[in-house]
C-alpha cells in the first residue's frame, strides 16, 4: 500500500510539473560543426532563477508535494505526537512549508553567491546509463557557469539546514539533529528517485 501511495505522489508530482512548469532546459547552441543533438548548456538569467527560487516554496508543484507528504504522514501518523486527524495534518503541511522555506532560501542564496546552479535538468544522452547517472547525481550535483558538474554545495547545505533545524525547533522533543540528518538523506533518496521517474516516465 505505501509503495502504490508513494507512486502516485510521484506522478501527481509530475503531471502538475508538466502542466505548470515553464522552466527551460538547457539551452540548444546552434554549431555548424556539432551535431544536431548537442546541447551546450547556458546559465539561466537572474530572473529565471528567482522566478525558480519562488516557484520551489509556493509554486503549484511545491504546494502539491507539501499536501502529499503532509497527508502520507498524516496516514502513518508521524510523528506520532501530532496525531492522525485534521490537526495532525495541519501540523505537518505547516512544518513541510518551514521545511521547505529553509530548504530554498539556503539553496537559493549559496546558489547566488557561489554562482552555481541546483536547478534538475533531464539528461541530454538518451542511453540507459547516461540516463541513471544523471538522475542519481543531480541531487548532490550543481552546475558551475560553464556547465561543469561540482558538488552541490547549496543543496546540500538546504537540504539538511532544513530537516535539523526542523528536528531541533518545532518537532517533538524526542527528535534530535540526527534524526534531521537522516531525515535529510532520505529526502536526497527521494529525489533521485523523483529524478529516474522523470528520466525513463513522465517525458515532456
Amino acid at each position: 500500500m505505501k509503495v502504490v501511495f508513494f507512486a502516485a505522489a510521484l506522478i501527481f508530482s509530475a503531471v502538475v510539473s508538466n502542466a505548470y512548469s515553464q522552466d527551460p532546459s538547457p539551452t540548444p547552441t546552434p554549431d555548424a560543426n556539432s551535431q544536431p543533438t548537442t546541447t551546450a548548456y547556458v546559465r539561466p538569467d537572474a530572473k529565471t532563477r528567482f522566478k525558480r527560487y519562488v516557484n520551489g516554496m509556493v509554486g503549484p508543484v511545491a504546494l502539491g508535494k507539501q499536501v502529499v507528504g503532509a497527508g502520507y504522514g498524516t496516514w502513518r501518523n508521524s510523528p506520532e505526537e501530532w496525531g492522525g486527524q485534521w490537526e495532525g495534518f495541519g501540523k505537518r503541511l505547516a512544518s513541510g512549508f518551514g521545511k521547505n522555506l529553509i530548504k530554498q532560501t539556503t539553496t537559493y542564496t549559496l546558489d547566488e553567491a557561489l554562482k552555481l546552479d541546483s536547478h534538475y535538468y533531464r539528461s541530454t544522452k538518451k542511453d540507459v546509463g547516461s540516463k541513471i547517472k544523471n538522475a542519481l547525481l543531480s541531487p548532490v550535483t550543481a552546475r558551475t557557469s560553464s556547465g561543469k558538474r561540482v558538488i552541490g554545495v547549496p543543496r546540500l547545505v538546504g537540504t539538511y539546514t532544513a530537516s535539523i533545524v526542523a528536528a531541533e525547533t518545532w518537532y517533538p522533543a524526542r527528535y534530535d539533529w540526527k534524526d534531521g540528518a537522516k531525515s535529510a538523506t532520505f529526502s536526497l533518496g527521494i529525489s533521485a528517485a523523483y529524478n529516474l521517474f522523470k528520466e525513463f516516465v513522465w517525458k515532456k
